[in-house]
């Protein structure tokens, strides 16, 4: 288990604040990271279930691990029919050759990428695929921009830096556009459920929050408006065994 792991299980306090702020995933990015032909995939990382319910929705097979049980409550209560496992990326409670494809949604920077690299190729089938997915704000968008300056410029440079070892073959990146619609109470609860604001001490997390629903109250394109419309970068990158 990596140093960082014991701060991603802070996402345990905010599940619910989780589930109700953070995006889904855009269709064409899933599209691109499923291999033709998969049946069985494993969400790693799964948390509430965000890119889950997607993948269950194609009729896919669908296991899902996490670390946090308090995230795996929110995904069960919603998918009761997906098995939902307690686990981490370097320590996988599945058999081997067991999925066609493992996916990894907003997760890979808490893992050990070696040790992860190495047992999501023990539980992958011969030829099976990686797949890793982030979204990332679009702050292009002046409104979005003055988000970033309160609660952090979202550029992750994982998503250009990901190099996987052998058995992975070559990686392909790609990165798809698209709008997240959603209220201003989700705003605050997409702030609420980021690991920095859960684990600042109480009066930084408040000061945080406080400047948000300033910015929603004051910033002409936000005022008085009961929707929002949110724009995302989607970042894709996947390997296959060799």
């Amino acid at each position: 288990m990596s140093k960082q792991v014991p701060r991603s299980l802070s996402f345990g306090e905010e599940a619910a604040a989780y589930e109700r702020g953070r995006p889904s995933y855009p269709p064409e990015a899933i599209d691109w990271l499923l291999p033709h032909g998969a049946r069985t995939v494993l969400d790693l990382g799964a948390g509430t279930g965000k890119l889950t319910v997607r993948l269950v929705e194609r009729g896919l097979d669908v296991v899902a691990v996490d670390p946090i049980p308090e995230m795996l409550d929110v995904l069960s209560s919603s998918l009761p029919g997906t098995p939902a496992l307690l686990g981490t990326a370097e320590d996988i409670p599945l058999p081997d050759d067991s999925v066609d494809c493992v996916l990894v949604a907003q997760a890979w920077h808490w893992f050990d990428p070696q040790r992860a690299a190495d047992e999501i190729a023990r539980v992958l089938r011969p030829g099976g695929r990686l797949g890793l997915v982030w979204n990332t704000r679009d702050e292009r968008m002046g409104w979005v921009k003055d988000l970033g300056a309160i609660i952090g410029h979202e550029h992750d440079p994982l998503n250009d830096r990901v190099t996987l070892t052998e058995p992975f073959g070559p990686i392909e990146r790609t990165q798809v556009e698209w709008t997240s619609y959603l209220t201003p109470q989700a705003l605050i609860d997409l702030v609420a459920s980021r690991s920095y604001c859960i684990t600042s001490p109480a009066e930084v997390r408040t000061r945080t929050l406080d400047r948000v629903r300033e910015l929603l109250a004051t910033h002409p394109a936000l005022a008085n408006s009961s929707g929002l419309a949110l724009p995302y970068v989607t970042v894709g990158i996947r390997a296959d065994l060799t």
